[in-house]
């Protein structure tokens, strides 16, 4: 009982992390249509511009520089992206995938075998709850994820910007055509998913992982079925599919000893199998939008 208690408490705080991505995602798409497929590099690049800078400036300030680098990436990714503006939103969608074969041949060559760390405050230390240990960092992957989440939805629906948000994810036409600039809305939500993909790459980095590495953009893979599984389109959905992916695969990384027939990666593949049984149910995700073709 108790093993299954800390292994739910880390899928948890797992999926609250993988829910700040999967968010990130959302956000962007919601703006502009376009899947920002270097989201994962996003983070990676603001993690490790936080490492270089936090041995000179301390945590605080190099977190925030490591935000800052993140939210330029992804405005100068949507800025690359717009080269493409007559196309389908697919075609722009690719080009964010070969700006992140750019960006990792890049950030591999100059992180090599190192682990990246932020120096973080909380260290190694363990909270106790209800007998349960958990690292202090992923208690406060939750509680900042909670803050972000609450704040980010209370935007969107109480703010000029959440207003404007919304109009053009419904009709971007329409939206332009009442004086809402798409191109303002847009640029806001790449920014918002660049920060909210940095601030869960810095709790990716500490306890109980050693850092990143250059192969931690890959972690942002398991945040795209969080996202399938919610709706391409819905950021309740984006939450709430970050926490499902992230407990359960939690619970089976924890008890991989007793399925071991199964294999060893069971775990990082879970998400994977998830988001095919959830589409086989709804194809548009739990919460997801249906398209509606008129005739």
């Amino acid at each position: 009982m108790q093993l299954f208690a800390q292994q739910l408490l880390l899928g948890v705080s797992l999926g609250a992390i993988y829910a700040l991505v999967a968010l990130s995602f959302t956000t962007i798409f919601q703006g502009t249509k376009v899947f920002n497929l270097a989201q994962g590099t996003v983070m990676l690049l603001g993690i490790f511009v936080a490492a270089q800078a936090a041995p000179h400036t301390g945590f605080w300030l190099a977190a925030l520089i490591g935000l800052a680098a993140g939210a330029i990436a992804t405005v100068v990714i949507w800025g690359l992206t717009l080269a493409a503006r007559g196309s389908s939103h697919l075609t722009m969608t690719i080009m964010t995938m070969g700006v992140q074969v750019v960006l990792v041949s890049e950030l591999t060559r100059r992180i090599g075998s190192d682990f990246l760390t932020t120096k973080d405050p909380w260290g190694a230390s363990v909270w106790h709850l209800a007998g349960v240990g958990i690292p202090a960092a992923r208690v406060w992957a939750i509680i900042v994820a909670i803050v972000l989440v609450g704040v980010f939805f209370w935007a969107l629906r109480s703010t000029p910007w959440g207003a404007a948000m919304r109009a053009s994810s419904e009709d971007p036409v329409t939206a332009e055509l009442l004086g809402i600039s798409e191109r303002r809305v847009a640029s806001a939500a790449w920014l918002i998913g660049g920060v909210l993909a940095v601030v869960a790459g810095i709790f990716l980095a500490a306890a109980p992982n050693p850092g990143l590495d250059y192969t931690s953009h890959l972690v942002a893979l398991s945040a795209i079925p969080a996202v399938v599984i919610g709706g391409l389109d819905s950021s309740e959905g984006a939450v709430v599919g970050g926490l499902i992916v992230g407990v359960v695969q939690g619970l089976v990384t924890g008890y991989a000893g007793h399925y071991s027939f199964l294999g060893a990666d069971i775990g990082a593949v879970t998400p994977y199998i998830l988001m095919v049984v959830v589409l086989l149910v709804k194809p548009h995700g739990l919460f997801g939008s249906k398209e509606v073709a008129r005739v």
